[in-house]
C-alpha cells in the first residue's frame, strides 16, 4: 500500500504549476527589462503563437519626431524656406493653429505633429506667443479621427478667420478655391492631388491648410457650417522617419513566420513609402494596400476575402482596427494590436495580445492591454515574443524532463515483478527521488537560454497539444530506458551476489534524471555546442542532487533513515556509467534530428 501510494505521488508532476508560474514570472521579470511591461501573466507564453502583429505607425514604427521638409505655396514646392517664398498666411497658420507650447526652459513640447509645425513657423522668425497676442484664439474645434481635420477660429484685425488644418483629401473637399500668390482662383483638385501625392510619394505626411474669413463671430459654430467653403492656403509635407531598428525588427517577423502590417491615418502612398522602407511591403497594389474609406464599404464576409493579402491600413479610423482584429481572427490567425487611444480600447481587449503604449498611451487603452511598451517601439514586441517563445520552449522542457522521470520510476517499480525481480524501492526511496529531481533541476530549466533558431521557426498553433513534435514519444521510450537500466543494475547486483542491490537502483534511477536533464537543454544541439556552464543554476543543481544523493548513501545517520548502505568504489563507478546511458541515448536522439533537418534542407 505505502509503495503504491508512494509510486502514485511520484507519478504526478506537482511541482508544474509552480515552475510554470515561476518560469512566467521570470520571463516577465526579464522583459520589463527589455521595455516590455507584462500586464497579465499568461500573455507571457501566449506571445509565442502571435502570427500577426498589427502595428501603428507614428512613434511604434516610426521616431515620432516631426520634421517639416517640403512646403507647397505659390504655386510651388519649396523644400529650402524663407519667409517672402512661402505665402505670409499660411506661416501664420502654422503659427497659430496648434497647441505646442515653449516651457520657460526653451523646450517646445507637445504633438510631435504640432511641435513641428511649431519650429517651421519659428525658423521663419514667426512665433505663436507674439501672433497669438494680436490674433487671439476665440473658438476651436477639435481634431476628430472622423473628420480626420481641426479647426480655430482667431480675431483677424476687425473680421475673424478658421483656420483648418488636417489630411488633404479632407480639405480638399472641404474648399471650392485656392490662394496663389496672394490671388484666390479657383481650386483644381486634380491638379491638387498630384502634388499631394507627389509629397506623398517621398513618405512625407501631408497636411493641407484651408481658411474662412467672417466679419462677425459665427453664431453657428457646428463644423458642418464653419468647415465650409474654405480657401486652401498651401500644404505642408512633414517627415517622421522609421527607427533604423524596425528594419531588422520586421526582417526577424518575417523570418519567425509572423506577418507585419501597418495601421495608420496617413495617406497611402506615405504609409506605402514608409512601409516599402522598412519591408513590411515590397510593391504597392491594390490587394495589399486599403483605406478606411474602402474598408468602412466593405462587409465583414468581404472583407474576409482580402485581410490576409492585405499589409497597410490608411487614413483608418481607431475604431476599424476592432474589425480588423476580428476578421483576422475568424480566418485563424493570432493577432498582437497596438494601440494609444481611448478609441483603441475595444480593439485591444479583443485581441490576443493588447499592446499599449507606454509613453503616449491613455489609461483606457494600457488598463484594456495584455502588455505595455515601455518605449513605444515595434522592436520590443518582436523582443517579447522572442522571450515568449523561450518561456514556452522551457516550460515544455521541464515537461519533457518530469514525465520521463515519473515515466522511468513507474516502469521501474512495474515491470520489476514480471522479470522476476522483488520490489526494486522503497516508498522513501521514491519520494526522496521525486523530491530532490523534480524541484532545483526542474527550475533551473527556466533559465535556459532561448534556442538558436528560435526566431527561424513558424509560430506555435495555440491550440497545439503541449505533447507534440514527439514529446509524448520521448516520455515513452526514454521512461522504458530509465527502467530498464535501473532494473538491469539490480538483476545484475542480485546476480553478482552485491547485497547493496538496493542502494545501487537506487542511485542509478536518481542520477539517470540529472543525465536526462543535461541532455534535454536543447531540442536538437548538443549539450557540448551549448557550453556545459551556459546554464549555471542548472549545473548548480545538479550538482547539489548528485551532492545530496552521496549523501544518502555515506551519511551513517541517512543510511539508517533511507534503509541504505554505503557503496564500494566500484559499485559507485558501475552506478554512474549505467545513469550515462540516458544521457547518451538522448544525445544520439538529438544527433538523429539533426542530421534529418540537415538532409531535409539540402534536399
Amino acid at each position: 500500500l505505502l509503495t503504491a501510494i508512494s509510486l502514485a505521488v511520484a507519478a504526478i508532476p506537482e511541482a508544474l504549476p509552480a515552475v510554470v508560474t515561476i518560469s512566467l514570472a521570470l520571463g516577465a521579470k526579464k522583459m520589463v527589462k527589455q521595455n516590455a511591461l507584462i500586464r497579465k501573466l499568461p500573455a507571457v507564453e501566449t506571445l509565442g503563437s502571435v502570427t500577426y502583429i498589427c502595428s501603428d505607425k507614428t512613434g511604434t514604427l516610426t521616431l515620432n519626431k516631426m520634421k517639416v521638409e517640403e512646403v507647397y505655396s505659390k504655386n510651388q514646392i519649396f523644400k529650402d524656406f524663407k519667409k517672402d517664398q512661402i505665402e505670409e498666411l499660411l506661416i501664420k497658420a502654422c503659427a497659430i493653429s496648434n497647441d505646442a507650447k515653449k516651457t520657460p526652459n526653451g523646450e517646445v513640447i507637445g504633438d510631435p505633429t504640432e511641435v513641428a509645425l511649431y519650429n517651421f513657423s519659428a525658423q521663419l522668425n514667426v512665433f505663436k506667443e507674439r501672433l497669438e497676442e494680436i490674433h487671439p484664439r476665440v473658438f476651436e474645434i477639435p481634431f476628430d479621427s472622423d473628420r480626420k481635420c481641426m479647426t480655430t477660429i482667431h480675431r483677424w484685425d476687425n473680421n475673424y478667420i478658421s483656420i483648418t488644418k488636417g489630411a488633404i483629401e479632407v480639405i480638399s473637399e472641404k474648399a471650392d478655391s485656392i490662394m496663389l500668390d496672394g490671388e484666390i482662383k479657383q481650386l483644381d483638385r486634380e491638379e491638387l492631388n498630384k502634388i499631394a501625392n507627389r509629397m506623398a510619394k517621398d513618405g512625407l505626411r501631408v497636411i493641407g491648410y484651408g481658411v474662412r474669413f467672417f466679419k462677425e463671430l459665427p453664431e453657428e459654430r457646428s463644423y458642418e457650417y464653419i468647415e465650409k467653403d474654405l480657401t486652401i492656403i498651401g500644404l505642408v509635407g512633414l517627415m517622421d522617419p522609421p527607427r533604423e531598428e524596425v528594419i531588422e525588427a520586421v526582417k526577424i517577423c518575417k523570418d519567425a513566420g509572423i506577418i507585419p502590417v501597418m495601421i495608420t491615418g496617413d495617406h497611402p502612398l506615405t504609409a506605402y513609402n514608409i512601409a516599402k522602407r522598412i519591408g513590411i511591403i515590397d510593391e504597392y497594389n491594390e490587394k495589399s494596400v486599403i483605406t478606411g474609406r474602402e474598408l468602412e464599404k466593405l462587409d465583414m464576409a468581404e472583407f474576409e476575402k482580402r485581410v490576409l493579402d492585405i499589409r497597410v491600413y490608411a487614413r483608418v479610423a481607431p475604431e476599424q482596427k476592432l474589425k480588423i482584429v476580428k476578421a483576422l481572427q475568424d480566418k485563424g490567425q493570432f493577432v498582437a494590436m497596438t494601440g494609444d487611444g481611448v478609441n483603441d480600447a475595444p480593439a485591444l481587449k479583443r485581441s490576443d495580445i493588447g499592446v499599449a503604449m507606454g509613453i503616449t498611451g491613455t489609461d483606457v487603452s494600457k488598463e484594456a492591454s495584455h502588455m505595455i511598451l515601455l518605449d513605444d517601439n515595434f522592436a520590443t514586441i518582436v523582443k517579447a515574443i522572442r522571450e515568449g517563445r523561450r518561456i514556452f520552449d522551457n516550460i515544455r522542457k521541464f515537461i519533457k524532463y518530469t514525465m520521463t522521470s515519473n515515466s522511468g520510476e513507474i516502469w521501474t517499480i512495474f515491470l520489476a515483478p514480471f522479470l522476476g525481480l522483488p520490489i526494486p524501492l522503497l516508498p522513501i526511496h521514491i519520494l526522496w527521488i521525486n523530491l530532490v529531481t523534480d524541484g532545483l533541476p526542474g527550475l533551473a530549466l527556466a533559465y535556459e537560454k532561448a534556442e538558436r533558431e528560435i526566431m527561424k521557426r513558424p509560430p506555435r498553433h495555440p491550440k497545439e497539444s503541449i505533447f507534440a513534435h514527439g514529446l509524448g514519444y520521448h516520455i515513452v521510450w526514454v521512461g522504458l530506458l530509465m527502467g530498464a537500466v535501473s532494473l538491469f543494475s539490480q538483476a545484475w547486483a542480485i546476480k553478482t551476489g552485491h547485497s547493496h542491490w538496493q542502494t545501487m537502483i537506487f542511485t542509478v534511477l536518481c542520477l539517470s534524471q540529472m543525465g536526462h536533464v543535461l541532455a534535454i537543454r536543447s531540442e536538437k544541439d548538443s549539450l557540448f555546442s551549448l557550453g556545459v556552464f551556459s546554464n549555471l543554476p542548472l549545473i548548480f543543481a545538479v550538482l547539489f542532487t548528485f551532492v545530496l544523493q552521496l549523501a544518502t548513501i555515506y551519511v551513517p545517520i541517512l543510511n539508517r533513515i533511507f534503509k541504505t548502505e554505503p557503496l564500494t568504489a566500484e559499485e559507485l563507478i558501475f552506478c554512474l556509467a549505467l545513469s550515462s546511458v540516458v544521457f547518451i541515448a538522448v544525445e544520439i536522439e538529438k544527433l538523429i534530428k539533426r542530421h534529418s533537418l540537415s538532409a531535409m534542407q539540402n534536399k
